[in-house]
């Protein structure tokens, strides 16, 4: 039996809001995932994640397995003992970042130096499986090859081969009767529609508890990342959830919603606050331009989050110039707080039935 279920509520075209049910608990679909890279969302607490009504947040495996080690991490109660927070925890495997790293890679797995301090570490879709179970996310992801865009046909293909194998390595290491843990299996093939469904095709047949979408919004236009995104989104079972790695902007927000995906991640909305660039219902503009030296109004007059209810640009923009450590909490706290806004309204909006006139409006000014 899985360990995750999604429940559709409501459907809009191919849109479906409801909620995902985990051992845990559960939480509400559509959903973004704040990154809490190092098991924290940079500036921002547990108290701040529950106040935002978060529930749901990644943790990175990478960063983790080096700083402070999983079975530190274990040894304290997993994710949620470590960190206090009793949200849903997501812990990615690590590939990302590994890959980016350009590691060995063979058959086998993947070898790698730390960015801490240079030490060599390997990881296979074993020892990505142990190390999560260590770290004790309630959803974990299988280690995938994720290819730069653009790549050779034949550097895509063998991502599509060597993703696959290692997905079925993951799957029998991985117990499918786990108790608490959730274990998803990972699309890639570029941007080929082709090598997509095939993709999807290889890693349902391997049945696991959801699906990840990789490999996209890495540096692809979004005219070529729609029709892969939409090719591997058709092979996915309905009763599991769909989770698209890596995208936070609102317009891939709401485009990846349209086409049926539950689940998002990115960094964006963090580090784009903790550089002075807000996010607002006018689009994304930099606070630390001059215009806003003497501004009293909010970041944003459409937003409810506490931050816009109490400062003022002209306070906000002056904590940046003076590097106050307080500048950057309150700018994160309302771009997370706008983001699962954002998220919130296309909820909305697929249960009225108007989640096109969402995607009209978030294109005007967006796109």
């Amino acid at each position: 039996m899985s360990a995750v279920t999604a429940t559709v509520t409501a459907t809009d075209g191919q849109a479906r809001t409801g909620f995902v049910t985990t051992p845990r608990g559960t939480f509400r679909t559509p959903c973004f995932m704040p990154v809490g890279t190092r098991a924290a969302v940079r500036t921002l607490s547990a108290d701040d994640l529950d106040a935002l009504g978060c529930e749901i947040a990644l943790a990175n495996t990478y960063h983790l397995m080096l700083r402070p080690g999983a079975e530190t991490v274990a040894g304290l109660g997993g994710l949620h003992g470590f960190t206090g927070w009793g949200g849903h925890f997501l812990t990615d495997s690590g590939g990302f970042q590994v890959f980016s790293l350009q590691p060995k890679v063979d058959d086998d797995g993947a070898t790698f130096r730390s960015t801490y301090d240079g030490s060599l570490h390997r990881l296979t879709p074993e020892t990505a499986v142990q190390i999560q179970q260590q770290l004790g996310a309630d959803i974990q992801m299988v280690l995938d090859v994720c290819p730069p865009l653009p790549s050779p046909p034949e550097t895509v293909r063998l991502a599509v081969e060597r993703t696959a194998a290692w997905a079925a390595r993951a799957r029998g290491a991985h117990p499918r009767d786990h108790p608490t843990q959730a274990l998803f299996g990972i699309v890639q093939g570029g941007v080929d529609p082709a090598l997509r469904t095939e993709s999807a095709q290889r890693t349902v047949e391997l049945d696991f508890d959801g699906y990840g979408i990789g490999g996209l919004s890495v540096g692809e236009s979004r005219d070529e990342m729609l029709p892969a995104l939409e090719a591997a989104v058709a092979e996915l079972p309905a009763d599991k959830p769909r989770y698209l790695m890596g995208v936070g902007d609102a317009v891939g927000l709401v485009e990846a919603i349209a086409r049926g995906v539950d689940m998002f991640d990115c960094v964006l909305p963090t580090r784009l606050a903790r550089h002075g660039t807000v996010l607002a219902s006018v689009g994304r503009y930099q606070l630390k331009n001059a215009a806003y030296a003497t501004d009293d109004g909010p970041l944003d007059p459409a937003c409810g989050c506490p931050v816009c209810a109490r400062y003022s640009r002209a306070y906000l923009r002056h904590l940046m110039q003076v590097n106050e450590p307080t500048a950057p909490r309150l700018m994160t706290l309302h771009n997370v707080a706008w983001t699962l806004a954002l998220v919130q309204q296309a909820r909305d909006a697929i249960e009225a039935g108007t989640l096109s006139d969402l995607r009209r409006e978030v294109a005007a000014v967006w796109a």
